[in-house]
């Protein structure tokens, strides 16, 4: 079968991280996305090491991020852009992605009320840290800063040093890339149903808010305040990390009784089964003594031991031995892709499965502009055309 969303036609004026990430998972099923570059302004994200292409600054993460897309030059503070623009739009590419912050598309005259004219049914989507209205609209911010503002940081972390930074972008891919993904095919099946688009304000800090459902559901209903080491998952139990006796790390998570006594007969402390995960008014003696243990042996010891126990308990790995790891390539999470010079590149496959349909990996994001060319003449731009508008500095 052809591709789950073929039909659906995007333009993606997005960079860095949210919007890119999104597109690509839209295009990894099939929709059909047009990357609009600026050729002056650089995306960082081309230019973070290692590159692929240093003459054509593309690097692992711009070409993981811009696979399976098309991309296009476009200067768009040039008016003569707005017209390649809405003959895109009258070609059906009539789902937009931007990242700019608010007013910018406006200024450029591609706001929603502007390109929505050209089509009514078209779906416009806004990605921006704090969203289109608010006392914060104008702010500038990063993941950090949106973690900390929906109030996730101050639980997580630790009494002694306060929050702890992640290793991960949970604001930008968690809530800004997948918000975007869900609220676009929302749109779309009412589009379906309705024959009409709509606007689309996607907030990053906002969307953090819904990833306190446990505290802020016990909070808002009168509960104790959350704060650090408090709770079940953040360090107010014996759930958590343990070192080994070679510097690495398990995880153990057995929340339910049956799992918490599968660790305690591994571990040898059957005494402290009573007392639970919690074990209340004995936590501190509790993880004392269970990480003394723990650390008395190596990780392959407590690998080894533990398969014969049904305890919530893995390794920590190192993201290098997560991606060779057994279980990545049994379930085929790396993937060859073809690169800028048409050889593969490895990269992080779509993570879903579907039973009649495989994701295909065309292409890896390769240059500035290398499609434009190509994209013109399938609207109907003539040589002298496309000439002409080189000539306005319409590519740069």
């Amino acid at each position: 079968m052809g591709g789950l969303l073929s039909g659906l036609k995007i333009l993606d004026f997005t960079y860095l991280l949210p919007g890119p990430f999104a597109t690509m998972v839209l295009a990894d099923l099939g929709a059909d996305v047009i990357r609009v570059e600026s050729p002056s302004r650089i995306d960082m994200v081309r230019i973070l090491p290692p590159l692929l292409d240093e003459e054509g600054m593309v690097s692992a993460l711009h070409a993981y991020l811009n696979r399976n897309k098309k991309s296009i030059a476009l200067d768009l503070k040039n008016r003569d852009s707005i017209s390649v623009i809405e003959r895109l739009i009258g070609d059906g590419y009539n789902i937009i992605v931007e990242q700019f912050r608010p007013g910018v598309m406006e200024r450029l005259g591609l706001s929603y009320d502007s390109l929505a004219r050209i089509d009514p049914s078209i779906i416009y989507c806004s990605i921006t840290g704090y969203g289109q209205e608010g006392p914060f609209r104008d702010r500038a911010g990063h993941d950090i800063n949106y973690l900390s503002l929906s109030g996730i940081m101050g639980y997580s972390g630790r009494k002694d040093t306060g929050p702890c930074l992640m290793g991960i972008q949970v604001a930008d891919l968690g809530s800004g890339s997948y918000n975007t993904i869900v609220s676009i095919l929302a749109a779309v099946i009412s589009r379906l149903n309705t024959g009409k688009g709509q606007y689309i304000d996607v907030a990053m800090a906002d969307g953090l808010f819904p990833y306190n459902a446990v505290q802020a559901s016990s909070e808002l209903a009168g509960g104790a305040s959350s704060g650090y080491e408090t709770e079940v998952l953040n360090g107010g139990s014996l759930y958590g990390f343990y070192e080994t006796a070679d510097g690495r790390y398990i995880s153990f998570g057995g929340l339910e009784q049956q799992f918490f006594n599968e660790f305690c007969k591994a571990l040898g402390v059957e005494d402290l089964v009573d007392g639970g995960i919690m074990q209340f008014g004995n936590l501190g003696k509790a993880r004392e003594r269970i990480s003394g243990i723990i650390r008395s042996k190596p990780l392959a010891f407590w690998i080894e031991r533990f398969e014969n126990f049904d305890a919530c308990v893995e390794p920590v790995l190192t993201l290098g031995e997560a991606l060779e790891s057994e279980y990545a390539k049994a379930k085929g999470l790396v993937v060859d892709v073809p690169g800028p010079d048409g050889r593969p590149v490895k990269q992080l496959a779509h993570p879903v499965r579907f039973s009649d349909f495989k994701p295909r990996y065309t292409k890896a994001g390769g240059r500035v502009g290398e499609d434009t060319d190509a994209v013109l003449r399938a609207l109907g731009y003539t040589e002298e055309q496309v000439k002409n508008l080189e000539k306005k500095g319409v590519f740069g």
